[in-house]
């Protein structure tokens, strides 16, 4: 057995190319590129903010989770042939001066760019949307601003903000971990609903969270603004009362079948600070461990199963794309001290977030049309090969084993013109 580094150029994200065609056909990277404001010296310029920008949006959907990353990376032919370029990429150092120049403005435009995106998925108005808000935490380790401790997580945090529209990114708002879940989701949700009937007046629009999320202000606003909400409601003791008797009927079955027993019961409540009464849907559940009541506060009148577990409970779905961006997308890669890099690093993994979505309308009626983001990336994207590039075309051997090229090849068919 011999040996040596004699295999010329190879690479390890040959898929990165079918990213850069998706990229293309949605213009994403452009777009976020066009939200930063560069104060630079023409001149003296050799790395254009988009460059950059694609850069460290590829390198993070490839794997690769900080900017330090690049140092290597920004030799990697693949890469450069995806950013359209021919010679060394942006270094470490280059990255790391266009992150901290990040400021409010350029995160607000970022925004604009997701909703946008949003807008431009669908081909006409839907009837409905949901609009998700959940937090979640990202532990912090060094010297971060508005570094804090939060009790329920039990570590040093920040407290991020995220809003779906099914399975779209529509905001990724970092906080300090002191503000409680429901901290600006009103303005963004104003804000949101305001953008949305812009472009569709008529579209039916619905604000869906956890109870971290109920406030009587922002229902009161809701209401007054034809917003519908389904918003989960801690239990009180009058609630208890409310449900004490359906709650009997499901101890008996309980006690009668000794299987865990579960009902809905819809009433109307009104509490001290609401201008009025509202519908409460509970979910009675008995088991082994007793009485395990639940509630949500519903603007609409429709069947209590159908609210709760067809409406509410979908909702969880939500955190599965969360985790897309935790765990596989390194959003929670916040080391710097500056607050809007770190939060600059959090909008890069949500448009890397997207990239994949935008990727899956072209993986339809295929096996990889519902795989993870991890998945994603482990066939699509991680692809050995060798990479011969000349000054007329670049060519690619990738082996001759790989599991999926019928696939590759229709899918490259179909973003690549001819």
């Amino acid at each position: 057995m011999e040996a040596d580094f004699s295999g010329g150029h190879i690479s390890s994200d040959a898929g990165l190319l079918l990213l850069r065609e998706v990229d293309k056909c949605h213009g994403l990277t452009h777009q976020l590129a066009k939200a930063l404001n560069d104060s630079r010296t023409n001149s003296k310029v050799r790395h254009s903010l988009h460059s950059m920008v694609a850069q460290r949006v590829y390198g993070l959907a490839a794997g690769y989770e900080d900017f330090n990353d690049h140092q290597q990376l920004r030799f990697d032919q693949i890469l450069q042939s995806a950013i359209g370029r021919d010679e060394v990429l942006a270094g470490k150092s280059t990255l790391s001066r266009m992150e901290r120049g990040v400021d409010r403005q350029a995160i607000v435009e970022a925004h604009r760019v997701l909703w946008q995106q949003f807008i431009d998925q669908h081909e006409k108005p839907p009837k409905e949307l949901t609009l998700d808000f959940d937090g979640t935490d990202i532990p912090l380790h060094g010297d971060q601003p508005e570094k804090h401790f939060h009790r329920y997580y039990d570590h040093h945090c920040y407290l991020p903000l995220y809003v779906f529209c099914g399975r779209h990114l529509l905001v990724s708002y970092l906080r300090p971990s002191y503000y409680s879940d429901a901290r600006h989701s009103w303005a963004i949700l104003a804000l949101l609903v305001r953008f949305i009937r812009q472009h569709w007046p008529q579209t039916r629009i619905v604000f869906r969270g956890d109870a971290g999320f109920y406030r009587p202000k922002l229902l009161n606003w809701c209401d007054r603004h034809g917003v519908d909400y389904l918003v989960g409601f801690s239990k009180n003791s009058k609630l208890l009362k409310e449900v004490d008797a359906p709650m009997q009927r499901v101890r008996h079955y309980y006690q009668q079948s000794g299987e865990k027993m579960a009902g809905v019961y819809r009433f109307q409540y009104r509490a001290k600070r609401w201008q009025r009464p509202r519908w409460i849907v509970s979910r009675l559940e008995y088991g082994e461990l007793g009485a395990n009541p639940r509630f949500i506060i519903s603007s609409r009148y429709d069947d209590g199963v159908k609210l709760y577990y067809q409406r509410y409970c979908a909702r969880g779905d939500m955190e599965n794309r969360i985790k897309d961006q935790q765990l596989d997308l390194f959003a929670g890669r916040s080391s710097s001290t500056d607050w809007w890099a770190n939060q600059w690093r959090l909008l890069l993994s949500g448009f890397a977030y997207t990239l994949f979505e935008r990727l899956r309308r072209h993986l339809k009626n295929t096996a990889f049309e519902r795989m993870s983001v991890h998945n994603l990336r482990l066939k699509l994207i991680k692809v050995a090969a060798v990479v011969i590039r000349n000054t007329r075309r670049i060519r690619l051997m990738i082996s001759e084993n790989y599991p999926w090229k019928d696939e590759l090849s229709q899918l490259l068919g179909r973003l690549v013109p001819t």
